[in-house]
């Protein structure tokens, strides 16, 4: 579904002491380095200090629970984003690694109670991902970081 007008405004982050971690599946460079690129802006627009995000670099889309789980076993960050682009192709490898790959995401989440912004993308061909990745349809990148921004803001608000 394309985004009908522009982005929302960036929230603000209500803690200015927390790190962040952006995970990246590094399959389709290109398209990850530009939601990488969206997140970086758009966290620096919600108010996350400079040096306050650590970027790590994975294989593919496979390999990003894992990487989740050890950056949230650290305890070193207050929130993980996961970014990166699956495409389809013609075997059903897809749908292994996109169910693998999200159903370990959400796991880590949950066994460790840290927001995850998912800006894991899961396309059909790469016009798709290219519009989501800062195209007509905006950048997964900037909606990833605004959703840990947002549960960041609420686990505070929740713990009060």
């Amino acid at each position: 579904m394309a985004r009908i007008g522009p982005p929302p405004p960036a929230p603000v982050l209500e803690r200015s002491n927390v790190r962040v971690a952006a995970l990246v599946a590094g399959f389709h460079e290109g398209l990850a380095t530009q939601l990488l690129d969206g997140t970086r802006g758009r966290l620096t627009e919600c108010g996350l200090p400079g040096g306050a995000l650590a970027e790590f670099w994975v294989p593919g889309a496979f390999e990003l629970p894992l990487a989740c789980q050890v950056a949230a076993a650290t305890d070193d960050y207050a929130a993980l984003i996961v970014l990166g682009v699956v495409i389809r192709g013609q075997t059903p490898n897809f749908d292994y690694i996109c169910q693998a790959a999200i159903n370990g995401i959400a796991s880590v989440g949950l066994a460790f109670s840290i927001p995850i912004g998912f800006g894991l993308l899961t396309v059909d061909n790469v016009a798709q991902a290219e519009a989501r990745a800062g195209g007509d349809v905006g950048n997964s990148g900037v909606d990833a970081a605004d959703a840990a921004v947002k549960m960041l803001n609420l686990g505070g608000q929740l713990q009060r």
